[in-house]
C-alpha cells in the first residue's frame, strides 16, 4: 500500500489548522504548536492515523462494500468526485439530503423516478406528452441527477463514510452515527475528532491537503478491489481445476470399466422334475 510522507504533507499545508480562538480542545493531543495565532497539526500524529484509515479503507473495499464520500465544499467537490469515479464509488458533492441515511427506503424511491422517467422516454407515451409536460420531466431528473446522480448504484446503505470538513456535514456524520455506520474523516483543528472512528488530523480548507488525503484513500480502496478481483479469479481457477480432476478421474473409471474382460455367465443347471407314475 503506497504509503503518503511528511514531506508530501508538508507540501500540501495539511499542517496548517485554523485560529487558536477557533479550536477545539479534543484537538489538544493532535496540535504540535501555536505560530502567529494559529494551529500547526502535528504531522507524525497525522501519518499515523492516516495509515489506519488506509488499512481500514482497504480491508472495506476488499470485503466488497461501498464507501459513500461526502464533500460539499466549494474547494473539495470537484476532487472528490474525480477521484472517487475512478473506484466506482458513491459520493455525495451537492447538498446532503437530509434523511440520507436514516430513511434510505425513501432516497431509493426517487433515484427509482428518474430510472422510470428514463423508461418512460424510450417508449411512445412520450411523445404524446404535451411539450410543457416534457419540459418539466426533464428539470425533474436534471435535479435529481444532480442531487443523487452519483448514488444511483447504492442499492444499500454504505459499510462506512468518508467526510471532508465534519462541522458542514455535521448531519451525515449524526445519521452515520445512529446507524452505527463507521465514520472516516479529515479533521481541522476546530473539530471535535471524538466524533469519528478514524479521525485524519489535517487541514480541511487547502484544496492541496484535500486532494492529497483523498487520492491516498482512494487509492487504498483500489488496491482493496483488486485484491479482491484476484481472490475470486484465483478462487474460480481452483474450482475449474478441480472440475477437471473430477471429470478427468471419471472418464479414467469409466475407461478402466470398459477395457476390464466381461465374464461369462455360467448356465444354471435346470431342475427336473420326476413325472409320478400313475
Amino acid at each position: 500500500m503506497a504509503k503518503v510522507t511528511f514531506e508530501e504533507m508538508l507540501d500540501a499545508g495539511v499542517h496548517f489548522g485554523h485560529l487558536r480562538r477557533k479550536w477545539n480542545p479534543n484537538m489538544a493531543p493532535y496540535i504540535f504548536m501555536e505560530r502567529n495565532g494559529i494551529h500547526i497539526i502535528d504531522l507524525y500524529k497525522t501519518e499515523a492515523k492516516l495509515d489506519d484509515a488506509l488499512k481500514a479503507l482497504k480491508q472495506i473495499a476488499k470485503s466488497g462494500r461501498k464507501i459513500l464520500f461526502v464533500a460539499t465544499k466549494k474547494q473539495a467537490k470537484d476532487i472528490v468526485a474525480e477521484s472517487v469515479k475512478k473506484v466506482n464509488m458513491p459520493y455525495v458533492t451537492e447538498r446532503w439530503p437530509g434523511g440520507m441515511l436514516t430513511n434510505f427506503a425513501t432516497i431509493r424511491k426517487a433515484v427509482r423516478k428518474m430510472t422510470a422517467i428514463d423508461k418512460m422516454k424510450t417508449t411512445s407515451s412520450w411523445n404524446n406528452l404535451s411539450k410543457r409536460e416534457r419540459l418539466q420531466i426533464d428539470r425533474e431528473r436534471a435535479k435529481l441527477e444532480k442531487n443523487l446522480g452519483s448514488i444511483s448504484d447504492m442499492s444499500r446503505l454504505p459499510a462506512a463514510l468518508f467526510v471532508v470538513d465534519i462541522l458542514k456535514e455535521n448531519i451525515a456524520v449524526a445519521e452515520a452515527r445512529k446507524l452505527n455506520i463507521p465514520t472516516f474523516a479529515m479533521v481541522d483543528t476546530n473539530s471535535d475528532p471524538t466524533l469519528i472512528d478514524f479521525p485524519i488530523p489535517a487541514n480541511d480548507d487547502a484544496s492541496k491537503s484535500i486532494s492529497l488525503i483523498v487520492n491516498a484513500a482512494t487509492q487504498a480502496i483500489a488496491e482493496g478491489l483488486a485484491e479482491r478481483k484476484m481472490a475470486r479469479e484465483k478462487k474460480a481457477a481452483e474450482n475449474s481445476e478441480k472440475e477437471a480432476k473430477a471429470a478427468a478421474k471419471k472418464e479414467e473409471a469409466a475407461k478402466k470399466d470398459g477395457d476390464a474382460p466381461k465374464t461369462e455367465r455360467k448356465a444354471r443347471p435346470r431342475k427336473t422334475v420326476a413325472k409320478k407314475q400313475d
